[in-house]
């Protein structure tokens, strides 16, 4: 028969000391935060966590609302450092453009795989919530849409969805009206003393950006002598790391769509997978690619 041993909640052959509870001693771990502010106050998640309002009965819901609203927090962060390396690069600072383009490009990372998430959720189980969704849509997401005119796909109707909103109106017009990040890198090519067409350096910065053989042409000086310009290389090379990430985005965001909803409409309004399929054909730095082909 064993003898009686008080349980110290070790597992066998544990010293105490090495117990939960004697680590966070002996590490002289915070516990009492009521004079103090916590983890949980820093990041306000009482608000975070409470943001998540199902409006149907059905359990995969949360799994809709969280990949929407975890993406939308990525897209902040994304404008964050996207109009952070348009400033840079109006300043000719591009050690530090580069390094937030760079993370730009990871950030769009992170949004393809929030795409396969969302990917397990079954036809039938998002026709179980489609009717509580109404006519909301990402379609009328105001950062995404900021997203897009800093990238410089300027579209003045889609503007609209946001005039109910001045708050959100005004960023999103801000965008609208300021030079994309395409813009500022041909000014800047400009001012380094690269031939670029007066066409493309002072313009309407609402219009769509309309490609130019000039300048191709620049890009391609600057690719034929990366080591005579090797700052205005590698950035060429970060906008086209950029838009191969963008372009995934998209592509995973068409698939998923595709896979759940089908060729249904989307609630939105507009044709769902038609219109998305559409938007993959639109390119955001048409020069960076073409001039691969005169190499």
């Amino acid at each position: 028969m064993c003898p009686f041993k008080p349980d110290t909640g070790a597992p066998a052959g544990l010293p105490e000391a090495a117990l939960p509870e004697a680590i966070v001693a002996e590490e002289k771990a915070q516990l009492d935060f009521s004079q103090s502010m916590s983890y949980g106050d820093y990041l306000h998640l009482d608000a975070i966590l409470g943001a998540q309002a199902p409006r149907s009965p059905d359990h995969n819901e949360m799994l809709f609302i969280v990949q929407h609203q975890t993406s939308e927090l990525w897209m902040k962060l994304m404008l964050h450092e996207l109009g952070a390396a348009i400033q840079c690069i109006a300043k000719d600072d591009l050690g530090s453009a580069f390094k937030m383009l760079a993370r730009v490009s990871k950030i769009m990372e992170q949004l393809v795989h929030a795409w396969d998430v969302l990917a397990t959720m079954t036809p039938p189980e998002y026709s179980a919530i489609r009717p509580f969704l109404a006519s909301s849509s990402g379609f009328q997401s105001y950062q995404y849409r900021c997203i897009e005119f800093s990238l410089g796909n300027k579209n003045a109707a889609m503007l609209k969805p946001h005039a109910h909103r001045p708050d959100l109106l005004a960023h999103v017009q801000a965008a609208f009206e300021a030079p994309s990040l395409y813009d500022e890198a041909l000014r800047l090519l400009a001012r380094r003393g690269i031939t670029v067409p007066a066409s493309h350096l002072e313009r309407d910065w609402t219009q769509p950006y309309v490609a130019s053989e000039g300048v191709e042409r620049a890009w391609l000086q600057v690719y034929r002598a990366p080591k005579e310009h090797w700052d205005l290389y590698q950035l060429g090379e970060e906008l086209t790391d950029l838009e191969d990430a963008f372009r995934l985005w998209r592509f995973r965001h068409v698939t998923t769509v595709e896979r759940v909803i089908g060729f249904k409409r989307g609630t939105g309004g507009t044709g769902g997978v038609s219109y998305l399929r559409k938007m993959l054909d639109v390119v955001l730095f048409p020069e960076i690619w073409t001039l691969r082909t005169e190499l």
